[in-house]
């Protein structure tokens, strides 16, 4: 995910469905900060995050780390 393509696609699966980083952090037990550091790639989800990111949005797995 060194690309950083998780990051871009997590802001926009956010913004499409109008939360803050506030909301989505808290949303999964996290502070606004994380959601941040992911969409910029300064960090990364452990995989079970990464599966419930994926249910949250009802979008696969692998559209989080793919490029669209």
């Amino acid at each position: 995910m060194k690309n950083n393509t998780f990051g871009k696609r997590l802001k926009e699966l956010r913004l499409e469905k109008g939360l803050s980083q506030q909301k989505l952090g808290e949303t999964f037990g996290f502070c606004n900060q994380t959601i941040s550091f992911w969409e910029s790639g300064s960090r990364e989800p452990d995989l079970d995050t990464l599966v419930e990111i994926a249910h949250y949005f009802e979008v696969p797995f692998e559209d989080l780390l793919e490029e669209n």
